[in-house]
């Protein structure tokens, strides 16, 4: 009888084994990302309940409609029904104030396209093409994986990405996830050498969301890469056409916002003075000083040091201690090295697209959802307790944001 047991006992896992091998791989996705919606969704109701303290943005009675519609996705929306101002808003003094020249069009373009058979509630089309668009991303991180860490592992990835602390993206008005879409469509075709695919890839994410030029410069690192190792992987003449066509319409796209602005309004620098309104709620005078690329994170670092009563040079420390601990995570971190060439160097080149024109502030978190492939380093990890720490971490974080920004949001650091 016990001989009896110890077979059933280990031939059960072997059945679990090939139970889950034979479910479709967009079936077991669309069941981690349904899970985690609906834990996301728990979340957003029980941060309904936090909402009415002092100050709080969206008062007493708020639902997750209030939440889906609430902060950027005002502005996404407003750009919906008007479209951009001709205009600049002009403060008293003669400074630029916030406007929707920020926020890039194919997102709520999208949406309210979505919402028309909806009676063209842009609420409604923005969850669906978020959360889509979200189900999609883990579709394609899936593919993007599973090749290089392994089946198990990339099912780990699409967890941590699904669950992870920036879960509520999926769920409200956000451009974020719709961006991400395109951008792990480009990284797969990238690395299968499917560069025709690039190009209309380019053009979405260059009008979707800011950072766009971070992919153009990680065409170039690639095509360096390629190069050093030609002898090994063979680089033909009509690769390095297709890279450095692609590396110009992304450069050309990058900055195709900002002239259309100004080309709208009659001001040169319309949309980096808009952009640099967003610094006054952080900054003394206002956030009016010109642009300088890296400035403002070493402005903002010892700005921030000195609220919490440290001296301004201990933010700079830690500027460089995180600078330090990037470039060794991508360089030679474990399990990164495992994610492609491609990864790595957007990523690289992402983080160094921050460090040259973001301000960091309580948005940092968020300005980091395109780093989102680099779970698959975690998801590697073999050990099954390591997971579940890290899957509980994920939740507690997304707990911690959801409640901070849209529970209480009540003071400027509680701004997603």
């Amino acid at each position: 009888m016990p001989e009896r047991r110890a077979v059933r006992l280990s031939v059960a896992p072997r059945w679990a084994a090939r139970a889950c091998a034979r479910t479709p791989a967009w079936l077991g996705i669309l069941a981690i990302y349904v899970t985690a919606r609906l834990i996301t969704t728990a979340m957003l109701i029980g941060a309904t309940g936090l909402s009415g303290a002092p100050g709080s943005r969206f008062g007493p009675h708020a639902t997750i409609a209030s939440f889906v519609s609430g902060w950027d996705a005002q502005w996404y929306w407003y750009i919906a029904v008007y479209g951009y101002p001709s205009v600049l808003p002009l403060s008293a003094d003669g400074h630029v104030t916030q406007n929707s020249w920020a926020f890039l069009p194919v997102y709520p373009w999208i949406a309210q396209a979505v919402s028309l058979p909806f009676g063209g509630l842009w609420p409604i089309g923005a969850v669906i093409v978020s959360l889509v668009a979200g189900y999609l991303c883990c579709l394609v991180l899936f593919r993007m994986m599973r090749g290089r860490i392994g089946r198990l592992a990339a099912i780990w990835t699409v967890v941590f990405f699904a669950a992870g602390p920036l879960g509520a993206l999926f769920q409200v008005g956000y451009a974020e996830v719709l961006n991400m879409l395109f951008l792990l469509l480009a990284l797969d075709a990238l690395s299968r050498r499917r560069y025709v695919r690039l190009y209309p890839l380019i053009l979405l994410m260059a009008f979707t969301r800011p950072g766009e030029l971070a992919f153009a410069l990680m065409l170039g690192l690639m095509l360096v890469v390629r190069w050093i190792h030609r002898r090994q992987d063979p680089l033909r003449g009509r690769e390095i056409a297709h890279y450095l066509c692609l590396g110009a319409l992304g450069a050309v796209a990058g900055f195709a916002w900002q002239v259309i602005a100004g080309i709208v309004t009659g001001v040169p620098n319309a949309y980096m003075e808009t952009e640099l309104s967003w610094r006054g709620f952080w900054m003394p005078g206002g956030g009016h000083a010109a642009f300088m690329p890296f400035e403002g994170w070493l402005t903002a670092m010892p700005y921030w040091a000195s609220l919490l009563g440290l001296p301004g040079w201990t933010g700079l420390v830690v500027l460089a201690m995180l600078v330090a601990a990037s470039a060794w995570a991508l360089i030679a971190g474990p399990g990164v090295r495992r994610l492609g060439p491609e990864i790595r160097l957007f990523s690289a080149s992402y983080v160094l697209y921050l460090l040259a024109v973001f301000f960091p502030q309580s948005s940092t978190m968020r300005l980091l959802f395109p780093l989102a492939p680099l779970w698959g380093a975690v998801g590697w990890r073999r050990s099954w307790w390591f997971r579940g720490i890290v899957l509980a971490l994920c939740l507690a974080l997304q707990w911690v944001w959801i409640s901070n920004v849209y529970g209480m949001a009540n003071t400027f650091w509680r701004v997603p």
